[in-house]
């Protein structure tokens, strides 16, 4: 596994705020923040409203892209890290109780609720943004 690779799953083992971006219906960028994490297989996974704007989108044009590592201006000697990945939606029930957590109740009944889904991130270009470099560590699948 390559070394940019693993430095972004060990940052989203816990979950992390990100914006993501899509494209809406009529073709114009679209960004908002969203709550992501990864497993060790680099599958990044949000919770997502099936009503929601970002469905619609993404079932139209699955390209996104995440940008997440900085939270506060204060921070800026931690790392950020910028990904390009197609992604889909899932409301596959063994997914959405593996991903559960407990913030979600402020949004859904529980894993059982038929507007919780899933939507799933497979990345295809990584940059990794180290505080002092001018040139990201990049990985490509």
């Amino acid at each position: 596994m390559s070394d940019v690779k693993r430095k972004v799953i060990d940052l989203l083992k816990t979950p992390q705020l990100s914006s993501l971006a899509t494209m809406t219906l009529d073709g114009k960028p679209w960004a908002r923040y969203v709550m992501i994490s990864s497993d060790e297989n680099f599958n990044i996974r949000s919770a997502v409203c099936l009503e929601s704007r970002k469905v619609k989108q993404i079932e139209k044009n699955p390209e996104v892209h995440l940008t997440f590592g900085i939270n506060d201006p204060r921070d800026m000697d931690k790392p950020y890290v910028q990904i390009q990945g197609t992604a889909s939606i899932t409301t596959d029930q063994q997914e959405k109780n593996r991903y559960w957590f407990e913030m979600l109740s402020a949004v859904f009944s529980g894993p059982e609720d038929p507007n919780y889904a899933l939507m799933l991130i497979r990345p295809y270009r990584v940059e990794f943004n180290s505080p002092g470099s001018m040139a990201p560590e990049v990985w490509e699948k």
